[in-house]
């Protein structure tokens, strides 16, 4: 995290080399579900210069959710360009930048000309809810369920442990690929015809960084589209074969740190070398130096991602949390197992539109002012409820209004669903992981409320660490890139940068929270199955 020097100290920079006289910053990049941001990192990973912009999602139809993608490539390209000069550097003392982007959110395009056929179709996104779901009771995944089941048993393979449990999710790029291959004839004959390129946003973003000359994802983003295999660390022949997905449209995947290409000279005057690509939640569990074993990161963002690093092994669950690829640099691979819930900063930006407060940082004292939400509850389901709920048709909903409820009930209670959404995501964790909590770090905008991260680590029981900077995304990216190219030595040096602004100590047992927390899982399931059309 970016160290923060006083004083004079301040201008103690490591001296040029001969080699690179200018090279002295690497850019961290995140474009996440609601902000494009760019940090420019000094070597002692203080931020010198940031810029950022509002990502606009678009929502066509109800449940669908787009980017348009000539809208973010320029606001990409400024974001760049306003943090360099707001660093007060130039163009061509920037070593390298790593690039962190939204996972699952993907787009196709015409290979020969570059042209897309659409907008990005978003991580929370709808429009797949039928498919998902006939897929999932479908003959097919039945009989796939069951046979390996059955040879898990014989061989006590771990691959077709998790094959035996895996189900398709609206989260995953998968059946969002498939709904638009299935709808959109001018993708249909692009297919046809060899012609057609799929990528989530960082491999598009490369794509258009060097001017059509790279084209490839990493580890780290593949993992989460729900065609990967961890296993064998390659596309899926099984799950493409099954939907039908051409592996003709895949781009290569590579190492999560490595050298990727330089950004095409006419962008920004100067052939930036393009040395990290990683999906955004793995990002901050590198930025948060997460490294060990055990180390587990509460990201809570546009939603919440709750991870634990789990070494070198893929973790098997029964469906809660599911493992990913953490990062690949060189021969070192390290995995993760994570848990999400849709709806964090999406609820509280929400409220804000209602006017219920014109800031969110004043909703901490709101919060703060109540004694309790008197018997108010909010489910936070925008886009549905994922684990352990895992209901797509879930709808969003306050109850137990009163006469007497006021906005700081309602407040009050969109923070306590945050928390208490940790509390089932965390639970979740203990139950179906098997390896000991070691650390707990929090990022994310909306870890700035103390309420909300209060009432967290009393829930949980466990100490949570607060960063200084709080958009790790940018900082692991930036990280990633700095290894790569030599501006940091190893993870060690990083670790030693990193800086926490207070750590949250459990200060009630989550007992007194008990029959709280009761009422609003009664609320949750009285929200269920709402958008069912059956």
């Amino acid at each position: 995290m970016a160290a923060r020097l006083e004083g004079p100290e301040r201008r103690r920079e490591p001296e040029p080399s001969a080699r690179e006289p200018l090279a002295r910053f690497v850019l961290g990049l995140d474009v996440g579900s609601s902000v494009i941001r760019c940090h420019v990192y000094d070597r002692t990973a203080r931020v010198r210069g940031s810029s950022e912009q509002k990502v606009d999602n678009l929502y066509p139809q109800p449940g669908w959710v787009e980017i348009d993608p000539d809208v973010l490539w320029a606001q990409f390209v400024a974001v760049i360009k306003d943090a360099v000069k707001a660093a007060g550097v130039q163009m061509n003392q920037i070593a390298g930048l790593g690039l962190s982007t939204q996972r699952a959110t993907f787009i196709t395009w015409n290979k020969k000309t570059g042209h897309h056929f659409h907008n990005f179709i978003s991580w929370q996104d709808l429009r797949a809810t039928e498919l998902v779901k006939s897929w999932n009771n479908s003959l097919i995944m039945k009989l796939l369920h069951s046979s390996c089941r059955v040879l898990h048993f014989f061989s006590r393979n771990q691959r077709m442990l998790t094959a035996s449990r895996f189900n398709f999710t609206t989260q995953q790029a998968s059946l969002r690929l498939v709904w638009i291959l299935q709808n959109l004839s001018e993708v249909q004959k692009a297919v046809e015809e060899e012609n057609c390129c799929f990528g989530t946003i960082d491999t598009w973003l490369l794509h258009k960084l060097t001017k059509g000359s790279a084209y490839a994802t990493d580890f780290s983003n593949a993992s989460t589209t729900g065609f990967f295999d961890p296993f064998r660390m390659c596309w899926s022949g099984l799950i493409t074969s099954i939907v039908s997905i051409p592996h003709s449209i895949l781009p290569p995947v590579k190492d999560t740190s490595h050298n990727f290409g330089s950004v095409d000279e006419e962008i920004f005057g100067v052939p930036i070398p393009i040395v990290a690509l990683v999906g955004d939640q793995q990002s901050a569990m590198f930025g948060e130096c997460c490294f060990q074993t055990g180390d587990v990161k509460l990201t809570m963002g546009t939603g919440t991602f709750l991870d634990i690093n789990t070494g070198n092994n893929l973790q098997q669950t029964n469906g809660g949390f599911y493992p990913l690829i953490g990062w690949k640099i060189g021969q070192e691979v390290v995995c993760l197992a994570e848990g999400n819930a849709g709806d964090t900063g999406t609820a509280i930006k929400w409220a804000q539109q209602l006017d219920l407060f014109k800031d969110a940082a004043e909703t901490e004292k709101m919060a703060q002012s109540l004694e309790d939400s008197e018997g108010v509850y909010f489910v936070p389901s925008f886009s549905g409820l994922q684990a352990p709920v895992n209901d797509p048709c879930a709808c969003a909903a306050f109850m137990g209004l009163k006469p007497s409820t006021s906005k700081f009930h309602l407040v009050r209670a969109i923070l306590e669903s945050i928390a208490f959404r940790n509390k089932q995501l965390y639970d979740m964790l203990q139950k179906e992981i098997h390896i000991p909590v070691t650390n707990v770090r929090a990022d994310g905008g909306v870890c700035k409320n103390a309420f909300v991260m209060q009432m967290t680590s009393d829930l949980i029981n466990k100490k949570i660490d607060r960063p200084a900077d709080f958009d790790m995304s940018c900082l692991g990216a930036a990280s990633l890139a700095g290894l790569a190219i030599g501006f940091w030595t190893d993870k060690e040096e990083l670790m030693k940068l990193r800086q926490s602004e207070m750590v949250f100590k459990p200060q009630k047992k989550w007992q007194e929270y008990e029959m709280n927390m009761e009422n609003w899982v009664k609320a949750v399931k009285r929200s269920m199955n709402w958008y069912n059309k059956m």
